[in-house]
């Protein structure tokens, strides 16, 4: 995209749940220099082959198609589909307001938003713009704040800029945007990639050596690569283990690398409350959804169990549910641990 290298740039907001706002975002760094992955918050993962719904509200029949367009950049790469439609409960609800600038909530964070709510705004749609948001709609954080980038702002240019139009920013929300580096120990990290499409177009004077970045408007190498990795969402869909509710024993299961995804199904056959539980000396995380739904997000937990364990209790009412199990992302935490369910 032709962009005049005087006007302020256009950067997107980074939507965090209001429960998050004061927890630093997070990554995890490679072993290994060789080894390259893009900034991805994997607690905010959608269960591996799921099927993301998409309303549009509002919008312009371009508008909606540039949208269409750039979202299905993601999908020839990793293993999701979306559905364009008008459900109310869609999982992705796009607004294009154009007073609200660009920004979308991250993951499985957008079934958090009450229904009549978007969870992405397209106030802009300069090249790349769409499948920038939809990119954080399946997971994936700001390039700029890879604690691997090494980008050391110029910070009082920056926020003198971005507190003005187009941004009209206060002074915390561009912290959180732009400056602060995403923390080491909540999000996979890479080495810097300058071509992704997460990484927005910024001026040489906005950091201390004179070295702005370029306007990426196309997924990159690394971008295509990781989304359709074993990091992220690999073509090949791990199957699914069925658990017996109030079963005598735990099922066993084994995590074999950090990052790994587990899914387990169980069928509630009476409402009531049911408490869903790791065991075991591995470091997981665990997400519930349901019922009748791989992305209905009900609860998430990482130590509420014994340890380092996941526990989850909450109000069913009857139907199928699925449990997502990942590793914490600690290099040493691989190995086994069980998994039940069972009603109080």
């Amino acid at each position: 995209m032709a962009r005049n290298r005087t006007e302020r740039p256009r950067v997107c907001i980074d939507r965090v749940l209001p429960q998050e706002v004061f927890r630093r975002q997070a990554v995890i760094r490679p072993r290994g220099a060789d080894r390259s992955r893009a900034v991805f918050e994997f607690r905010k993962m959608w269960i591996n082959g799921s099927t993301l719904r998409v309303r549009f509200i509002g919008g312009t029949s371009a508008q909606r198609a540039r949208a269409r367009e750039q979202a299905l950049w993601w999908t020839q790469h990793a293993s999701l589909s979306v559905e364009f439609g008008n459900a109310a409960d869609s999982e992705i609800r796009v607004a294009f307001r154009a007073n609200d600038g660009a920004w979308s909530y991250i993951g499985t964070d957008c079934r958090q938003i009450p229904q009549g709510q978007p969870t992405m705004n397209l106030g802009f749609l300069d090249g790349g713009t769409c499948a920038h948001e939809f990119g954080h709609a399946v997971g994936l954080g700001h390039e700029h704040q890879n604690p691997s980038g090494g980008i050391e702002w110029n910070e009082d240019v920056v926020i003198r800029d971005l507190s003005g139009p187009p941004n009209n920013w206060t002074e915390d929300q561009i912290r959180h945007n732009v400056l602060n580096k995403y923390a080491v120990d909540q999000i996979r990290g890479t080495a810097f990639d300058p071509h992704s499409i997460m990484l927005y177009f910024f001026p040489p004077s906005w950091t201390t050596n004179g070295m702005g970045t370029e306007e990426n408007d196309v997924l990159s190498a690394l971008d295509r690569a990781f989304i359709a990795s074993e990091q992220a969402y690999p073509r090949q869909v791990v199957p699914v283990v069925d658990l017996q509710v109030n079963a005598a024993a735990a099922t066993s299961a084994s995590i074999g690398a950090p990052g790994e995804e587990d899914v387990f199904r169980f069928v509630a056959a009476q409402g009531g409350r049911h408490v869903v539980e790791t065991s075991g000396n591995t470091d997981v995380v665990m997400k519930l959804f349901g019922p009748g739904s791989q992305t209905a997000l009900i609860a998430e937990d990482d130590d509420s169990g014994p340890g380092l364990n996941a526990r989850i209790a909450a109000e069913l009412v009857p139907g199928t549910y699925w449990a997502q199990v990942r590793h914490y992302y600690k290099s040493s935490g691989t190995g086994q641990y069980g998994v039940r369910v069972r009603t109080l």
